[in-house]
């Protein structure tokens, strides 16, 4: 294997960036929001920093419910709504002339923010691991239960599987994802499929999450992100600074891989953006015509 495409993304940068973002950015809305209810000539051009600064905390809020396990990749509506508070503050502070041009800089700072969220924050600038790729193999591991049992990816033989690793239980997409799997749990039975979650995450925080479900689905504890490591889609420290539970630090890419009967990788997501996943429906199918193709 390339040791430098194994070596796991250092995301310390980005695991910095995205509460203080948020929370600069909702600092901004309320500073706005008193500007505006204080009734000044230049309410408007405080309306415009409220608009710029108010979507990154709003989307953020909207994705820890845990209502999606995805979103576009770029988020241009978003960009667009966001983008229109600059335009609004320049035209109160240079052709209206009501306001003076420091507010601008509120205004910037909150789109910049937003632009820095979806075009480097939410990407991996991953090299898609050649040990998951579609025709390959899945490479032999083993790891243990959240209940302490030994797993083995030998137990898969004789029957197609889906493989997600997941971030961890303080991910609202990847949790959200389980969920969107769970929910079609009599398809995946009735290809006689089963459904490996894989998380570096502690066993009691797999173990919870595997009571949550109640369901036969392995929840497997990758200790150190040893089998991340070895597989190319680890990253160290990519769990945001401020996350409460007691996470470590290091977490992994969310992959979704789907073999077949024998062990035959068949799908592959390997996405480069954590809030670009794929949908069911999608390995579902593949597992349904591999499962066709041999017999």
């Amino acid at each position: 294997m390339d040791t430098d495409k194994n070596k796991p993304m250092d995301a310390r940068l980005k695991s910095l960036f995205v509460m203080p973002a948020a929370m600069i950015s909702a600092a901004l809305v309320v500073l706005a929001l008193v500007m505006i209810l204080a009734g000044g000539h230049d309410r408007y051009a405080w309306l415009g920093v409220l608009v710029a600064n108010a979507v990154l905390p709003l989307f953020l809020a909207w994705l820890m419910l845990g209502k999606t396990s995805r979103s576009s990749e770029y988020l241009p509506f978003l960009l667009l709504v966001s983008g229109i508070g600059p335009v609004l503050v320049a035209w109160e502070v240079f052709e209206e002339g009501v306001a003076g041009w420091p507010v601008l800089i509120p205004a910037l700072v909150g789109t910049a923010l937003l632009a820095a969220y979806i075009f480097w924050y939410s990407r991996f600038g991953r090299q898609a691991s050649e040990s998951l790729a579609v025709g390959k193999i899945l490479p032999s591991f083993e790891l243990a239960s959240a209940d302490g049992a030994i797993f083995r990816s030998a137990d898969l033989h004789g029957s197609p599987a889906v493989l997600i690793f997941y971030r961890g239980n303080w991910c609202p997409l990847c949790m959200a994802q389980i969920r969107e799997v769970a929910d079609r749990y009599n398809e995946l039975e009735s290809l006689g499929a089963s459904v490996v979650l894989i998380s570096p995450q502690d066993a009691g925080h797999s173990r919870r999450l595997a009571e949550q479900y109640g369901l036969s689905f392995r929840f497997l504890v990758d200790a150190g992100n040893s089998l991340a490591t070895t597989l190319g889609i680890a990253i160290r420290n990519g769990v945001p600074v401020g996350v409460p539970g007691g996470y470590a630090a290091d977490t992994v890419m969310p992959t979704v891989i789907a073999v077949n009967s024998g062990g035959t990788i068949v799908y592959s997501d390997q996405t480069d953006n954590y809030r670009v996943r794929p949908e069911p429906d999608i390995f579902i199918a593949i597992l349904r015509r591999a499962g066709a193709f041999s017999k």
